[in-house]
């Protein structure tokens, strides 16, 4: 999942660089739909990677040492909120891919969709479960 976010982020990196919207890979933007944005698309772009950097952090410290030290309960409301956000850029891919929203996603983009939902309940899963207190 680490890698996958990290992935996302260097992404995001390479359009902020381009001053464009969107995600390499993805359906490209109409130069009117980026206008409309309330802030500069680079600008945007750079907080969408380093959001993908922190939630890649966050990833990682639910299988470390020094991560299991976070409070649990403040760590499933991270993964709960992570989850939230992933799951609906995810399910906007698999429902454009599948189904046909108008945003330009394929139904590669829909399966990956499929992927990333389920790699990120499983991370949320498998934290909750590895944390468990052990009852007497």
């Amino acid at each position: 999942m680490a890698a996958l976010l990290l992935g996302y982020a260097a992404g995001k990196a390479a359009f902020a660089m381009q001053s464009r919207l969107g995600f390499p890979g993805g359906p490209p933007v109409h130069a009117a739909e980026a206008q409309s944005y309330f802030m500069d698309a680079a600008i945007a772009q750079w907080f969408a990677s380093a959001t993908g950097v922190l939630a890649a952090i966050v990833a990682i410290a639910t299988v470390t040492t020094l991560g299991r030290r976070v409070p649990r309960m403040l760590m499933l409301f991270v993964l709960t909120v992570m989850l939230l956000a992933v799951g609906g850029g995810a399910g906007i891919m698999i429902l454009d891919g599948f189904v046909g929203l108008g945003v330009g996603w394929q139904w590669y983009h829909g399966v990956l969709g499929i992927l990333v939902i389920a790699l990120s309940l499983e991370m949320t899963r498998s934290y909750a479960t590895a944390t468990r207190p052990v009852s007497r």
